[in-house]
């Protein structure tokens, strides 16, 4: 079953807010990755090392709140107000297919849909409504 959840991007705050959360709804990260444990850490800028990749936060009901924080001249420059995606995750790599080409059409294409080394495949847009997009399709889960 596809799932959907909220995706919040910080200016190097996502550690302080993801904590907050934690605070708040309690629970356990099921996830929390720093920017240096990406394989391509060596190509990061100084200090975006200790930066948030990823994190996710089960917030009940099946929903996860997952974040990450945006390293400059790596995706667009962050703009608070607009700094919120909906992820997307389908269980299977031609529904994901599907989804990213539906969503993307008459879109703008971020990041191609593609093999991630964190599962199978990832993409971003932001659709023809001006709505932002991730789609992660990971057949280990």
């Amino acid at each position: 079953m596809t799932t959907i959840n909220p995706y919040l991007t910080f200016d190097g705050t996502c550690d302080a807010a993801f904590e907050h959360y934690k605070s708040v709804f309690g629970g356990e990260f099921t996830m929390k990755m720093r920017m240096k444990d990406s394989p391509d850490a060596d190509k990061l800028p100084a200090g975006a090392g200790e930066m948030i990749m990823h994190v996710g936060l089960p917030i009940g009901g099946g929903t996860v709140l997952m974040g990450s924080d945006a390293v400059e001249g790596c995706g667009p420059p962050l703009i608070v107000g607009t700094n919120f995606s909906v992820a997307v995750s389908p269980d299977n790599e031609a529904d994901t297919r599907k989804i990213f080409d539906g969503l993307a059409a008459g879109g703008t294409v971020a990041m191609p849909l593609q093999k991630v080394f964190w599962g199978e495949l990832f993409g971003m847009l932001v659709d023809k409504f001006g709505i932002q997009w991730m789609v992660n399709y990971d057949k280990k889960k």
